[in-house]
């Protein structure tokens, strides 16, 4: 059975629904969430790289505020990202289900699978976005990673319009045949 589940989120829809698909499987088990958060250059949400104007060799001031602006939204995104951790741990604990949270910086695939070594956990979930071909070959897929390098079970959970699609199209099959 799972005692401690580790679930891998961000600010999107995805990854409330993911939330809310550990706080059902959590509450009646009882098993204690440790929410994660990793803030990585790759993710959608995160603040897009400053082009810096000017020679290397003689640095301008503009390139200087641009890099402050850059670190300025950085924090920002840091921020934004750590009070939805806290409002979904919150959450959580009114639910009655015991939860921690953790925000980290890095690649996210791997920092799952390191915590939830250092973690001893029962199980990862994390949402899965669908991407595949040259989609996933350029923006990599963190739930394909975390599928083949977990040291315990992982349950991805599909977005919620794919999986309408999904069964949409069943439907079609089905009724076609």
């Amino acid at each position: 059975m799972f005692h401690k589940i580790l679930v891998a989120i961000d600010h999107s829809e995805l990854g409330q629904h993911v939330f809310d698909e550990a706080l059902i499987l959590a509450k009646p088990i009882p098993a204690s969430l440790v929410l994660l958060n990793v803030l990585s250059p790759e993710d959608e949400a995160s603040p897009s790289s400053p082009v810096l104007i000017g020679y290397e060799a003689y640095p301008s001031k503009l390139s200087k505020s641009i890099v402050e602006i850059y670190q300025e939204l950085w924090q920002s995104y840091a921020d934004r990202e750590s009070e939805l951790l806290q409002s979904l741990t919150d959450a959580a604990t009114t639910a009655g289900v015991d939860a921690t949270f953790r925000q980290s910086f890095g690649n996210p695939g791997r920092i799952i699978c390191e915590l939830a070594c250092e973690l001893d956990v029962d199980l990862i979930m994390l949402g899965r976005h669908g991407r595949s071909g040259l989609n996933e070959l350029i923006l990599g897929s963190v739930s394909n990673y975390v599928l083949h390098h977990a040291p315990c079970s992982v349950l991805t959970i599909h977005r919620q319009d794919q999986n309408a699609g999904d069964r949409a199209e069943a439907k079609q099959v089905a009724m076609a045949s």
